[in-house]
């Protein structure tokens, strides 16, 4: 070390200097201040230059070279000292902090760059008098966008939640949302709540997992730490929710006891227990039941419960006799092989495929009228009948494919190309398959198998949707295909996937022929109703008599009566007189 001086114009400034963001405004007026009334109290520290020159560097100090040349001094004292190994890179960032805290962005870039020439996060600790876990902390935010990081050198800093969110997603994906909410000309602001907003995944925590280490690894679950969260509990979390909540509800099937069942949780996440079952909220008894579900977090909550009390049976012999309250079978609801995501994937595909059988499948024309009948019986098509007074809301317009059918004249004239287009098109706008208003229920299913929609479907050996199935349905595709079950459920569905990937897969759940049980019960609830008798109304009950306005028929009685002439204006009688001749 050596203490020299020299003019503060000779000495160059570090490119690798740890404060890049520029200092503000007020903080170098007082410097400039204190430098023209006392001088630089601690000399900057600069070493010699390496590639040839006889300079110095400067390795602490740019702010004070830099005023006391505002200044006018001639000449300063600066400290002479050889770079380390690192090239004065700890030295630099551990001077700057202690003169003045750095921007984070600063701090982040010079921990990275630590890293980089080999210091260990322990070791940066240590000589920065840091926790290890807020070196970590410093590391992942580094992880950030560099366009969001130049965002936040400016001033422009969202705040520690925002920050968290943004620094646990990826780099792909924060590209993605940059591009809706970065700054501009007019709104140079960032909304980082929106930025988080679309960043922000729903988090399963390990804390939570009623599952070990073993059920982790079977479905693929990794851990991660939330470096953000309270040292001292465990913040290991994973974003892979479905295969979270199948490791609890396998972890359930395996440790439901011998009188419990596995239910559902409702809207507000109550279990839904079996019908007639009563809630215990007290001490349980042995004879009650206890019902295991996930509540809205994923945790594995139980209740206890009571059945009723054992009805009376006949024995052989005709006697009264009494059934064991052990004998009441509570039966555990296994999980789905499909998800609701899933059914909502098939929804999709089923429909898209129907559209494409209705447009280009060769149909027969007797055929196409009886799938017109079965459009019309979806449960998602709302008629306004002239007949009968039926709510307009929620009415779909259809007039458009009619309205093809007429001429220039207005006169219904077509030709049988035009009305096979009308009536293909008319069938896409009303049938479908969707897990949403528009489901037209059966009668799109059964269309769907009608026009052989299976051959259609597009390929289901995706990632997507093969996520959506659980650990059963994934072996239960390996059957017919060369693809082993994995002991990690992600290892057989990324073999899937690539078995797929040049053929084509259809999970049998996602066929149109559907169950007979619901074929049946369609039919009985949808039968035809036998016309009522004639109950003896008169024939002038029915009629207009005349040009005289009667009470209506009485099966309509309930409904609004026709306006009688004294409560009718004169040009509201007028048609009415019309009519009747």
């Amino acid at each position: 070390m050596e203490l020299k001086f020299v003019d503060p114009r000779a000495l160059k400034d570090n490119p690798d200097k740890a404060r890049r963001s520029k200092s503000s405004p007020q903080a170098d007026a007082l410097l400039l201040a204190t430098i023209r009334a006392v001088g630089i109290v601690q000399p900057p520290v600069v070493a010699p230059e390496t590639d040839g020159g006889n300079s110095y560097v400067i390795d602490a100090g740019h702010r004070r070279v830099r005023q006391a040349i505002a200044a006018g001094l001639e000449e300063i004292a600066v400290l002479v000292i050889d770079r380390a190994e690192d090239g004065g890179a700890m030295r630099s960032l551990a001077e700057t902090l202690a003169h003045e805290q750095l921007n984070p962005v600063d701090q982040w870039r010079a921990i990275e760059r630590l890293v980089a020439l080999g210091w260990t996060e322990e070791a940066i600790a240590v000589a920065l008098a840091l926790p290890v876990r807020q070196i970590r902390k410093l590391r992942l935010l580094a992880n950030v966008l560099p366009a969001m990081l130049d965002q936040m050198a400016k001033g422009d800093m969202p705040n520690e939640q925002q920050l968290r969110t943004i620094a646990s997603a990826s780099l792909d994906e924060q590209k993605e949302v940059w591009k809706k909410h970065k700054p501009s000309k007019a709104d140079p602001q960032v909304s980082w709540w929106s930025v988080a907003q679309g960043l922000t995944k729903r988090r399963m925590y390990a804390r939570d997992a009623s599952f070990g280490d073993d059920l982790a690894q079977a479905y693929g679950i990794a851990w991660v730490e939330d470096l953000f969260a309270p040292a001292d509990e465990d913040s290991r979390y994973t974003t892979d929710v479905e295969a979270f909540l199948g490791a609890q509800q396998e972890w359930m099937a395996n440790a439901v006891p011998k009188r419990g069942v596995i239910v559902e949780a409702g809207q507000w996440g109550e279990p839904k227990l079996p019908a007639k079952a009563e809630r215990v909220y007290g001490k349980p008894s042995k004879s009650d039941h206890t019902a295991m579900y996930l509540d809205r977090d994923g945790k594995v909550q139980s209740v206890a419960y009571r059945m009723p009390a054992a009805k009376k049976s006949k024995d052989k012999n005709g006697d009264d006799g009494e059934v064991d309250g052990d004998d009441i079978v509570v039966t555990a609801k296994p999980r789905p092989d499909v998800t609701r995501k899933g059914m909502e994937m098939i929804g999709d595909l089923r429909t898209d495929a129907l559209h494409e059988a209705l447009s280009r499948a060769p149909i027969e024309d007797d055929t196409l009228m009886a799938l017109l009948v079965l459009a019309f019986a979806g449960q998602n098509v709302t008629v306004a009948s002239g007949a009968r007074d039926i709510s307009y809301y929620g009415a779909a317009g259809l007039g458009e494919h009619a309205a093809r059918l007429f001429d220039q004249e207005g006169k219904l004239a077509f030709d049988m190309d035009t009305l096979r287009i009308a009536v293909r098109s008319l069938l896409i706008d009303v049938l479908s398959c969707r897990e949403n208003r528009s489901d037209s229920g059966v009668v799109a299913r059964v269309a769907g198998d009608v026009i052989a929609a299976d051959s259609f479907l597009a390929n289901m050996g995706t990632e997507d949707f093969l996520s959506c199935l659980s650990r059963q349905a994934l072996e239960a595709a390996c059957a017919d295909t060369s693809v082993l079950p994995r002991q990690k459920v992600k290892d057989t569905r990324s073999a899937l996937v690539e078995h797929f990937k040049e053929g084509r897969f259809v999970h049998p759940s996602a066929r149109f022929a559907p169950t007979p049980e619901k074929l049946t019960s369609w039919l009985k609830t949808n039968e035809a109703r036998q016309q009522p008798e004639d109950d003896g109304t008169p024939q002038d009950r029915d009629e207009l008599d005349g040009d005289k306005v009667v009470e209506p028929a009485h099966d309509d009685v309930g409904e609004d009566a026709a306006p009688q002439e004294e409560d009718l204006a004169d040009e509201q009688i007028e048609p009415y007189k019309v009519a009747a001749e």
